[in-house]
């Protein structure tokens, strides 16, 4: 069936000497990957590889095959070009961990507005503003809200975060978080991206927090795998 979708891509990978396979979260119909036939040969082809860069966001047309099955594009474009996101080198790294963080994340092939309305938006806020070097923790943050675990705020005054059952608790036990670390932590409970350039973390702190956030996210997602870009990353913000 030829059907038509905003998409933003996630992950693009070669497929032998001329091909690529390109996995998008569309708009329309979640999840789905497309196999590019000869994309790398030909010069004058519709289709650009440039157009499936990590978090690049397009509108496609695509035969859309039973689930599991490579489909195939008809035609794509830009949607919207972006000012900074590709020739910022901060931006550049955000996108690649990011981008990472989602292949390993969303396994859903059926709609959800809200969750792409909330990656589209994200990344054109990225891509028009300076103070980004915390977006990616908020980002991660608040993508646990469509993933189903965002931490459950209430007792959030408690001394522990118990990162296994993602609630605030009075004692210690096995994956809590308490102390600085969980103070660092709690800057980022209930913000948006518009208050962000008033959360004041060190480089160290920054660290503290992504890694609380990975080890949130590995408990919670099953087959979820640490991003390879994380060391770029934890360098590029130190």
């Amino acid at each position: 069936m030829i059907q038509s979708t905003k998409a933003i891509v996630i992950n693009t990978i070669k497929y032998g000497d001329t091909s690529l396979i390109t996995t998008c979260y569309t708009e329309d119909y979640g999840l789905k990957s497309y196999m590019l036939k000869g994309v790398l040969k030909s010069k004058k082809a519709k289709i650009k590889p440039a157009y499936f860069q990590p978090l690049t966001q397009l509108n496609l047309t695509a035969n859309h095959n039973n689930r599991g099955v490579l489909n195939s594009l008809r035609d794509v474009e830009v949607s919207h070009f972006y000012e900074s996101i590709h020739t910022s080198i901060k931006k550049q790294t955000i996108s690649l961990f990011l981008a990472e963080i989602l292949f390993s994340s969303i396994k859903e092939e059926d709609k959800n507005s809200t969750l792409y309305t909330y990656l589209e938006t994200s990344f054109l806020w990225l891509d028009t503003h300076a103070n980004i070097s915390n977006f990616h923790l908020l980002f991660l943050l608040n993508l646990t809200k469509f993933l189903g675990f965002y931490p459950e705020l209430e007792n959030a005054n408690s001394s522990y975060f118990n990162l296994l059952e993602g609630n605030f608790i009075s004692y210690s036990k096995q994956h809590t978080v308490t102390g600085s670390k969980l103070l660092q932590f709690k800057k980022l409970l209930g913000i948006n991206f518009d208050v962000l350039h008033q959360v004041d973390f060190s480089a160290s702190n920054r660290q503290e927090v992504l890694s609380i956030l990975i080890q949130y996210f590995e408990l919670h997602i099953s087959g979820f795998k640490k991003p390879k870009s994380i060391n770029v990353l934890k360098s590029v913000f130190s």
